[in-house]
């Protein structure tokens, strides 16, 4: 697994996270792998142009109001993400 694949592999799981927390009701758990997902966003350098979209939207949706939303869009996101890490070849 390339540095690359190891940081988005990360990321998904972050964002699993924050689907998680948001769920549970624990809006600092939450908030926190928010953050975590928001510093990993930096550690990864080429991505196919589908997944650069997303990454550039992330702190847009991240920072949504509607917390049941942003549950919904972190998970599908995190799935997304653990796909593309899954089925890109080393």
């Amino acid at each position: 697994m390339t540095d690359n694949q190891f940081a988005i592999s990360s990321l998904a799981m972050d964002l699993k996270r924050v689907a998680l927390g948001y769920y549970r009701g624990s809006e600092r758990t939450a908030e926190r792998f928010v953050a975590e997902a928001l510093k990993r966003k930096e550690e990864i350098k080429e991505v196919p142009p589908y997944l650069e979209k997303i990454l550039i939207s992330l702190p847009q949706k991240l920072s949504q109001k509607d917390k049941s939303r942003l549950a919904e869009d972190a998970l599908m996101y995190s799935t997304i993400f653990q796909n593309y890490v899954v089925t890109s070849k080393v």
